[in-house]
Parts: C-alpha cells; sequence; structure tokens
C-alpha cells in the first residue's frame, strides 16, 4: 500500500538551527532599495530588480521590456559591445539578465573583490545605453526568431494560456515577448520612454549575495544610483488590478501523441504570509520524471503513485508569485490514455476529492496515445532550489526574520482561494474550447 510508511523528521522545525546570514535592508533617499546577505564567500551575485514587465505594458507597447532587455549589452556611452564583454571575461564574471511579467533583473556574477566594478557596469548599463538604430535592427531579428522557437517549447505556450486563461482580459495575461507586430513596430523612441517612465529609484532595488559588505554595497548604490529620479511627472506608473477567473481552454491537436496540461489555482503574492507555506506544499509535492526511477520509495506521495501507475511522462509543481496575486499549481505531460487518472490524483493530493479547477490550460491529441512514434522533448525541470526564499526579498526589497517564516509554516493555515469552475465540460470534439 502506497504511502503507508514514512520517514518523518526527529526535530520540529522551530528546533533546527539555520546556519544562514542575515539579511540587511537599507533605502536611499531617492526610494531605491539595497538589500545584502553577507556569507564570507569569495564570491558574490549583484542585481537590479526593476518593477518593469509586461504588466506595466499596454497593447501598444507589449514586448519593450523584453526588447530592452535585449538591448542591454549592446554599448554604452562609455563602452562599446567588446569593451564591455572584454571587461567582463577578464574579471572572470558572468553578466545577464531576463524579463518577467513584473520584472527586469540585470545581474553580474562575479569574485568579492570586483563588486565596484560590477556595481558600475551594472549602473552604465541602466543609465547609459546608446540603444543604437544597427542594433536594434540587429536584435529585433533575433526577438522574432526567438519567439518562433517558444512556439516548439510546449511547456512555455502551456504556461502563456494559462496565464492568458486565468487573468483574461488583464495585464497579467499578456505575454513577455509581446505580439508580433509590436516587435516589428518597436523603435527608439519607444525603449527610451520606458526607460524614462519605469527606471525610478522607488521601482528598483539593489540586491547582492556571497562575500558583500552591506555597508559597501549601500556606499556603492548612493554613488552610482543616487542621482536616479524618485518621481516622474504624473506620478509613478500604477500597477493594474489583476483579476482571477475561473476558466478551461483545451487546444487541440490531433498530431501530438501527448497531452500537456497545467492546472493551478489562484495562490497570493510575495507579501502575503501564505506564500512561505505555499512554497513548502509546493517542495512535498515536487517534481517526477520517467527517468528518475526510486518507484515507491519516492519521497512524493504523488510521485509515488504516479510511478506505480504510469499515469504521466512527467510532472512539475509550480508556485508563481506576482505583487498581489498567484498561481500554484501543476504541469503535466501524460499520454491521452491516462490523463483522467492522473487529473484525479493531482486533486486528491492537492487537498480534496472534488477540487475545483482554477485554470487549465492543454494541448491533448484526440487519436491513440502515442500513434506515430512521434517524439516530444522532456520539458526543462524547473527550478531546483528547495524553496526560493531568496526571490521574495530580491522582488520586494523587503525580508522577515526566518523564525517568522518557521512560525507562519508551522501554523499551515489557509489554502489558497480557488475559484469554481462551471460544471459544464466542453466535448472532446471542440477544437478549442473556453468556460
Amino acid at each position: 500500500q502506497l504511502g503507508t510508511s514514512r520517514f518523518r523528521a526527529t526535530k520540529a522545525a522551530t528546533q533546527i538551527v539555520l546556519n544562514v546570514p542575515e539579511t540587511k535592508v537599507s533605502s536611499l533617499e531617492n526610494g531605491l532599495r539595497v538589500a545584502s546577505e553577507d556569507s564570507g564567500l569569495s564570491t558574490c551575485t549583484v542585481g537590479l530588480w526593476i518593477d518593469a514587465g509586461s504588466r506595466y505594458e499596454n497593447e501598444k507597447n507589449n514586448g519593450t521590456a523584453h526588447f530592452l532587455e535585449h538591448m542591454a549589452f549592446k554599448g554604452t556611452k562609455k563602452r562599446s559591445q567588446l569593451d564591455l564583454e572584454l571587461e567582463i571575461e577578464n574579471m572572470g564574471a558572468h553578466l545577464n539578465a531576463y524579463t518577467s511579467r513584473e520584472q527586469t533583473v540585470y545581474y553580474a556574477k562575479a569574485f568579492s573583490k570586483d563588486l565596484p566594478r560590477a556595481v558600475e557596469i551594472l549602473a552604465d548599463i541602466i543609465q547609459n545605453s546608446t540603444l543604437g538604430e544597427a542594433e536594434i535592427e540587429r536584435e529585433r531579428g533575433v526577438i522574432l526568431r526567438e519567439m518562433q522557437e517558444v512556439e516548439t517549447n510546449l511547456q512555455e505556450v502551456v504556461f502563456d494560456y494559462l496565464h492568458a486563461t486565468a487573468y483574461q482580459n488583464t495585464t497579467l495575461g499578456r505575454t513577455i515577448l509581446g505580439p508580433t507586430e509590436n516587435i516589428k513596430s518597436i523603435n527608439r523612441n519607444d525603449l527610451v520612454e520606458y526607460i524614462t517612465t519605469h527606471y525610478k529609484g522607488p521601482r528598483i532595488v539593489l540586491a547582492a549575495a556571497g562575500g558583500v559588505s552591506h555597508d559597501e554595497l549601500l556606499d556603492l548604490a548612493n554613488y552610482h544610483f543616487g542621482n536616479l529620479p524618485s518621481t516622474q511627472e504624473g506620478g509613478m506608473p500604477a500597477l493594474p488590478p489583476c483579476k482571477f477567473t475561473g476558466s478551461e481552454i483545451r487546444i487541440r491537436d490531433d498530431k501530438m501523441p501527448l497531452a500537456h496540461i497545467a492546472i493551478a489555482v489562484e495562490a497570493v503574492g510575495w507579501s502575503h504570509p501564505d506564500t512561505i507555506p505555499l512554497m513548502v506544499a509546493n517542495t512535498l509535492i515536487g517534481n517526477w520524471d520517467r527517468s528518475f526511477g526510486g518507484g515507491v520509495n519516492l519521497s512524493s506521495k504523488l510521485a509515488q503513485i504516479t510511478c506505480h501507475g504510469n499515469l504521466c511522462h512527467s510532472f512539475q509543481s509550480f508556485n508563481t508569485c506576482y505583487t498581489d496575486t498567484g498561481l500554484w499549481g501543476l504541469y503535466m505531460v501524460c499520454e491521452q490514455s491516462t490523463v483522467q487518472d492522473m487529473m484525479h490524483f493531482v486533486q486528491r493530493e492537492h487537498g480534496a476529492p472534488q477540487l475545483p479547477v482554477a485554470a487549465v490550460c492543454r494541448s491533448q491529441p484526440m487519436g491513440a496515445a502515442g500513434s506515430g512514434g512521434q517524439h516530444i522533448p522532456r520539458p526543462v525541470p524547473l527550478p531546483a532550489a528547495p524553496i526560493g526564499l531568496e526571490r521574495r526579498t530580491a522582488a520586494s526589497g523587503s525580508r522577515d526574520r526566518l523564525n517568522l517564516w518557521l512560525q507562519q509554516v508551522n501554523k499551515q493555515a489557509r489554502p489558497a482561494r480557488v475559484l469554481t469552475l462551471a460544471s459544464h465540460v466542453p466535448k472532446a470534439a471542440d477544437p478549442c474550447h473556453r468556460v
């Protein structure tokens, strides 16, 4: 019988000694926040988290934040692209950037002794990028090719549908890359306007970890970012409210041998007290793939059931947080014949035999399972960090003490809110159906 014998912790969470560095948070006069953890290492990671993502865009400029990220390392008034690449290479450092629905992030990994240079380079990039016309046209082609690649990544496609369905007619429902017509029309003026609007002191967190002195980081922040404006005419851009809608969408493709499914309920934002318990629940459910092995000895009960019943090829639990809302659920890849069984055990594992579905996205084959012997690449696993507390600090510029988190986990209070799906389930013959 599955799950009857379990290994259990011999110490309560409150008795465990946590050997972690203190998180220090300060603010500059212009509102920019500085957060650091000094672990005494010889290396460090430092980055800028800016409230500038697709959630702050409209239909006309959707995709601008991602386009701007692509332009980040194409040269500044002080450094050409080649100079920047050589400087980073000679430091033995790593420089990168990414865009999410709520934030644009620029970060560097370097030796601790090179922290001042890393911060100066980041400041130069966000304040002095040249945004040359030739580079813009070159990156336009790169982004259009990237969009084509994303369309072949079924996990990316499903999660875009998940957001579009869960947050219908809101800014969180938009994709990060934006529509093709926007990418083809974005120009230098659009990029400059976006920087002027969003790259303000109160919208930025400078965060660092590793061999980092907080006082040194604070001095560097004052020197390089102290002149950033704190306000603008008309006030700061408001965060558009995003109403969650429990609904379902199915996209039919008879050529596909497997069904790619995401099911989620509305979760909570970064600052909500239930964030940490949901992170723990996400870790407990975990992820599983046929190649893992382990069978009934797997730590996750859902993984045991899945492996024993051969219910799916893989599944991954996720907990996506935003400022005031979130999505908590499961992404799975199944054969058509096992979809219903897998959905039954997923809903039972999430706490109720008849759990109302909050949002579902599905790319599902309607023919025989596995027909044609087609190969679908296994989706890339989600990040393997145990519990991503550090992202909460970087996103919000604040952090509670660890004992408060442990108390919240021990209470394991309120479940995530769930909106009920209409009882009507679309017939399999419908090529595309929305509730």
